[in-house]
């Protein structure tokens, strides 16, 4: 057995008061499983289950009966859960009874009218023919309005002499609250009426039937006796003066009484007229009404008229009515017509649409003014898109002002606000493009964008509308039509993706002409393109357009749009990350291009100038504008998984190496009075300035060999130009004086040619100290390379020394030694001792003693200049 339910519970009832007869609804709990399950319905302690219309467990709509309690519960009994509860009551009102003369809100029917010129001779009113108290009880006039009897009883009259009499009419009207003991007595009452007039009339012709037969006899024998005679042939008769007689009294009074009779038909015709007009005046006041409401908009009391007279007219065969009902049509129709074009206006409001689908669904408009809508609501967007794009390249062609900003001068933006320091981290600018004229490809994104989010969540809402049938009210739901039209949702569901697909693809295409064009084939060039791409956008710019596309993807995908749908969005974000990628790596190379420009040659503490301050500073730029257009958001791929664009950020990371590069090798190679002495200035040798830039972007060793090519160079091309004039000064400074190994005199010290060298190598050791004290060793060391080779090379050249030559020849070669010991290098150690071999070799102390004593004379007299070849730490002089 299932268990037992709840008993039913009303919460609800709406109105809570009014007059007896007042239709309402009821809702609460456990109302019932069915109508068979209802057995008891009573508001205010009358009984209503005649009049219950069970909806659902929890609603029944039925009308309230004259209780006899002003105010009371409303308690439901069910088979299934037993007598119910209330938590709410309902107060009944006691209306006034109108009366003849009185005005009414609401229609009061007219008691029908019949034509007695039937009768005319009869002497009576046709009032007296009507039953006063056809039951024989007391009449006790109802509350009940007349209006609901009318809705309650389409068709029918509670008039007793009326064709279409509806009894229960009769008794709801005039007999109420009629007990059921009186009612019974009012059936006896008839019974006993229709006996007494049967009787009546068997009764008059049983008593008067010997009279009929003795005057049925006089006339027979009257008649036979002058047949016999042959008088009733004669003219002059008595017969016939008789006939002759009544005929002209006929005639006299018909010639009296014609125009009396005339006056009253005529009276009689238009008061039936004025009965008519009087009792149909609300379908001969519809055509105006439905003109004036149409005027102010009120479609609503349209609609509710309309479905009046089509429930009380429609069907109809009196031609007054059935005149009157056509006009009402024709302005119907001209409704839907005006209805449809409004609704097919663009634009409207999602309300507005709503609004009127739903008046056409009331008014039964043929097609589906729904889809109807959809379709244009659709082309409508598709042109507002094409419109935006059309209006920009107007604005282009028409020669304004120039939209587009220099590159230099967005990335100066973010330099702004987000200055580079050695060795410091970035952080993402806060974006001022706000405050710019932005470029016209990033406001036409923009603009289209706005009219994509503006348009196509009402679009798409219309459409979750149609599909669910929200659109149409409960005459639709009555009449079947909804579940109609909700079927031909469901069949023009792949129609409606077909659309959303459309824009969505058109949204691509457009933004693509502007800013991909190389995406699009011919032909769609020549609808979504038109765009000057001369002077192509940069990074900054392309970051903005992306941001702009994300957030219309992000709107469309809130909507619950399939996110098939909006994969050719996801696609052309991707695009554009990978164009914004290429694009910022390529105008990054640019800028390297034009550091030579800006190079001022100012050195700082650590003798390096602005340029690789500026090259760094180029590359975080690029790293803070490609921040966030690389970031992956949700659904998203990570482009550099690609290989394709792996290759091609890697080819334009080192073609940004070699440019810089390139402007390293131009740098060097300048004119001497252009650059000054400091063309050396760049530290090619400090380890961070390129450890970075190698494990950040250099992904091929072909740029790590250049730059190693270029120091090389650079190393090389410097020493050159430093040692030729110390080491061509040799040579000459020796033999000055026509000096002669073999003839000379005794050595006092060394010569001015030498110490010339020792200076010049010591200017050459400042000027590098000067600019990095890390170079030092590295360039003198050359130097001294090439002087001790030169000195090897021009001792071995003499064919033959004196002893004093030999004394001053090792006298010059030990201080050279002894002066730059610390910048020795296996080579030049063994030039200076194939030096000292080409030397003969001392016989006696005396001339050892003298070397010694002339070479810490020469230390003394030297301390100063031999100090910077010193190995110890100084700092370089602050500028």
């Amino acid at each position: 057995m299932s268990p037992a339910r709840q008993p039913p519970l009303v919460t609800g009832i709406s109105p809570n008061e009014g007059a007896p007869w007042t239709k309402v609804t009821i809702r609460g709990e456990n109302l019932g499983t069915g109508a068979n399950d209802l057995i008891g319905l009573s508001i205010c302690g009358h009984n209503c289950l005649l009049t219950a219309e069970w909806m659902s467990a929890s609603k029944i709509v039925c009308r309230v009966g004259p209780a006899k309690d002003d105010k009371g519960e409303i308690i439901v009994t069910t088979k299934s859960g037993g007598h119910g509860t209330s938590t709410v009551s309902f107060k009944l009102l006691k209306p006034e009874r109108i009366g003849i003369l009185d005005q009414s809100a609401v229609w009061v029917d007219e008691l029908n009218y019949y034509d007695m010129r039937t009768d005319r001779n009869k002497g009576i009113s046709p009032l007296s023919l009507r039953p006063a108290n056809p039951l024989g009880i007391e009449i006790d006039k109802g509350k009940v309005p007349l209006k609901d009897l009318e809705n309650m009883f389409p068709s029918m009259s509670g008039d007793f002499t009326s064709e279409n009499f509806s009894a229960t009419w009769y008794l709801i009207e005039n007999h109420s609250s009629t007990s059921f003991e009186q009612l019974r007595a009012a059936v006896g009452n008839l019974k006993k009426q229709a006996s007494k007039k049967n009787e009546g009339s068997l009764a008059y012709v049983k008593g008067g039937l010997s009279t009929f037969f003795e005057a049925q006899d006089a006339l027979a024998a009257i008649h036979q006796k002058l047949e016999s005679d042959g008088t009733e042939k004669v003219e002059g008769s008595m017969t016939q003066r008789l006939e002759n007689v009544l005929n002209r009294a006929s005639e006299t009074a018909d010639t009296l009484f014609q125009e009396v009779l005339g006056r009253k038909d005529k009276a009689d015709s238009t008061r039936n007229a004025l009965n008519v007009l009087q009792r149909f005046k609300f379908l001969f006041n519809l055509p105006l009404n439905i003109e004036r409401n149409i005027q102010k908009g009120d479609y609503d009391v349209v609609i509710n008229d309309y479905e009046k007279a089509k429930s009380l007219f429609g069907n109809t065969e009196v031609p007054v009515f059935k005149k009157v009902y056509s006009e009402v049509e024709t302005q119907i129709e001209a409704l839907r017509k005006l209805l449809l074009d409004k609704l097919l206006e663009t634009p409207s409001t999602l309300h507005d649409q709503k609004r009127y689908i739903r008046y056409l669904s009331d008014l039964h408009a043929p097609g589906d003014p729904a889809w109807q809508c959809i379709v244009a609501q659709h082309k409508w967007i598709l042109q507002l898109m094409q419109n935006c794009k059309e209006d920009y390249i107007k604005e282009q062609k028409v020669g304004g002002v120039s939209l587009e900003l220099d590159r230099s001068s967005a990335l100066n933006r973010i330099s702004l606000s987000a200055p580079v320091k050695r060795g410091g981290s970035f952080q993402t600018p806060k974006d001022d493009s706000r405050h710019y004229k932005s470029p016209q490809q990033v406001r036409f994104v923009e603009k289209l964008s706005d009219v994509v989010i503006s348009q196509l969540p009402n679009f798409w809402k219309l459409w979750i509308s149609y599909v669910n049938g929200s659109l149409f009210s409960e005459t639709g739901e009555k009449s079947g039509q909804v579940e109609k039209l909700k079927k031909n949702a469901r069949q023009r569901q792949n129609d409606f993706k077909g659309m959303i697909e459309e824009v969505t693809r058109r949204l691509v295409q457009l933004v693509r002409g502007a800013l991909l064009p190389s995406s699009l084939t011919e032909q769609q060039l020549r609808q979504y393109g038109g765009w000057d791409t001369k002077t192509p956008l940069s990074g900054v710019w392309l970051t903005q357009v992306i941001h702009t596309v994300r957030l219309s993807h992000e709107a469309l995908s809130a909507l619950e749009i399939p996110n098939d749908l909006l994969q050719v969005i996801q696609d052309l974000l991707q695009d554009l990350r990978v164009h914004c990628l290429l694009t910022t790596l390529q105008h990054t190379e640019e800028d390297v291009k034009r550091l030579a420009e800006k190079e001022d040659w100012v050195v700082d503490n650590e003798g390096i100038t602005s340029l690789p301050a500026q090259f760094e500073q180029c590359m975080v730029q690029m790293l803070q504008s490609l921040k966030e257009p690389m970031e992956c958001k949700p659904g998203e791929i990570n482009i550099f998984n690609l290989d394709v664009v792996q290759d091609k950020a890697c080819e334009q990371c080192v073609s940004i190496m070699k440019v810089f590069i390139k402007c390293l090798e131009h740098l060097s190679t300048k004119a001497d009075g252009e650059i000054g002495t400091s063309h050396l200035s760049v530290d090619l040798a400090s380890p961070d300035l390129f450890g970075s830039i190698q494990e950040d972007f250099v992904s091929k060793p072909v740029s790590i060999e250049a730059l190693r090519q270029l120091d090389e160079y650079l190393f090389e091309t410097y020493i050159e130009k430093k040692s030729d004039p110390i080491v061509g000064s040799l040579e000459p400074g020796i033999y000055a004086g026509y000096f002669d190994w073999k003839d000379c005199l005794p050595p006092t010290g060394v010569r001015s040619y030498l110490k010339e060298a020792l200076v010049s190598i010591i200017s050459v050791h400042a000027e590098v100290f000067t600019v990095s004290k890390e170079l030092v060793s590295r360039v003198i060391s050359k130097i001294t390379e090439a002087v001790a080779e030169e000195m090897s090379r021009l001792m071995q050249c003499v064919s033959s020394f004196s002893k004093n030559g030999a004394l001053q020849a090792r006298l010059e070669i030990c201080v050279l030694q002894d002066a730059i010991e610390p910048y020795l290098t296996t080579e030049s150690l063994t030039s200076f001792k194939q030096a000292l071999e080409a030397l003969p070799q001392l016989q006696s102390g005396a001339d050892k003693k003298l070397l010694e004593e002339l070479q810490n004379k020469f230390k003394s007299t030297m301390k100063l200049q031999l100090n910077c070849f010193k190995p110890a730490s100084f700092q370089p002089v602050k500028r």
